[in-house]
């Protein structure tokens, strides 16, 4: 797993050889992000289906909870098969732009 700090948000990013061993991963540190707004890529050479991504549906919900931002880069999954809690995108900047979106809905009050 490498982590990298950017200026409003952390990039959590799979070195890893399976899908399991980076889930195991960002769950063990997950709690280190807690009020950090996070992008997590998942590499498309990873084997993973949609029941691995809905892993992190929860993760989601909890950075929504809590004022923060969770968002899946992948380009290998379509994001409408996918609860609307999990955002799911297939470039950096739509994370980016997810972000940002969601900080100013935050703003208004949504």
């Amino acid at each position: 797993m490498q982590i990298k700090e950017a200026n409003n948000y952390t990039l959590i990013s799979s070195d890893e050889d399976s899908f399991k061993e980076f889930q195991k991963s960002v769950f063990k540190k997950i709690n280190d992000f807690d009020k950090k707004h996070l992008i997590l890529q998942i590499s498309e050479k990873l084997n993973i289906d949609r029941k691995d991504f809905l892993l992190f549906l929860k993760i989601a919900e909890q950075k929504k909870e809590n004022g923060t931002s969770f968002v899946v880069l992948n380009s290998s999954v379509n994001a409408d098969d996918f609860d609307e809690n999990l955002n799911i995108v297939p470039t950096l900047q739509e994370a980016q732009d997810i972000l940002e979106m969601e900080n100013i809905e935050r703003e208004l009050g949504f």
